[in-house]
């Protein structure tokens, strides 16, 4: 690692909040596969440290559920965590901590815009986070998820609980007359652990809102939310 390299990294070091004992974790959190595959690169990427960070974020996420929510059930949790921990939760983390700037990508996905990419910017979060608990533990990981997550757990928490979307969609709609109701299933992508599910809500034959999220079930409730605001705005 350059000198040019470890000041970056320590810079990033500086918003995580966190000292790392062993820098080349970090420097591995951050390393593309496509710049060691594609270039050739001798070294790691960071797709072990992705896969190690995505269970300690479900666990970290699990656990303050379960301290915070004594009366929430095991379905809602599950609905809760996914709302939280799902890409564009992980994304908007990303671009908080100006991760994209850290990254080592191939030349091929520089020019394509590697570094703006919702998708790479969500899996070296995670990776990062993987690296933190390596490198610090479980208490030092979940303090850093803790820091930047802690509300939009609470809003998935509150959302899974007390605002089902789409039972309000749909007693407005029928309230006002405007017609049926329909949920349109737009696609999905992102490996099966955890995949991104997308969804359009169409009242009459007007599209009215769209989502997204870990099941489809959640995805149909943020193009309720959507819809919901369109109208209620409008009137």
């Amino acid at each position: 690692m350059d000198e040019k390299r470890a000041e970056l990294l320590e810079t990033l070091e500086k918003k995580l909040q966190y000292k790392f004992q062993n820098l080349s974790l970090l420097d591995t959190a951050l390393t593309h596969a496509s710049y060691v595959k594609g270039d050739g690169k001798a070294c790691a990427h960071n797709e072990r440290l992705e896969f190690l960070g995505d269970a300690v974020v479900e666990l970290c996420v699990s656990e303050y559920l379960y301290k915070n929510y004594p009366d929430m059930d095991e379905g809602h949790m599950t609905r809760a965590r996914a709302l939280a921990v799902y890409e564009r939760a992980l994304h908007q983390i990303a671009l908080s901590l100006s991760l994209g700037e850290a990254l080592l990508l191939s030349r091929g996905e520089e020019r394509s815009g590697g570094r703006e990419k919702p998708s790479i910017l969500a899996d070296a979060m995670e990776a990062v986070i993987g690296a933190v608990f390596l490198d610090g533990g479980l208490p030092s990981a979940a303090e850093l998820i803790l820091r930047y997550a802690a509300i939009s757990i609470s809003e998935a928490a509150t959302g899974v609980t007390g605002k089902d979307y789409k039972t309000m969609l749909q007693e407005y709609v029928q309230k006002q007359h405007l017609g049926m109701v329909n949920y349109v299933f737009t696609g999905a992508n992102g490996p099966d652990h955890k995949k991104v599910f997308y969804m359009r809500v169409e009242i009459g034959s007007v599209a009215m809102g769209e989502g997204e999220g870990g099941s489809k079930q959640e995805a149909g409730q943020r193009a309720a939310k959507m819809a919901l605001e369109k109208l209620t705005a409008a009137t």
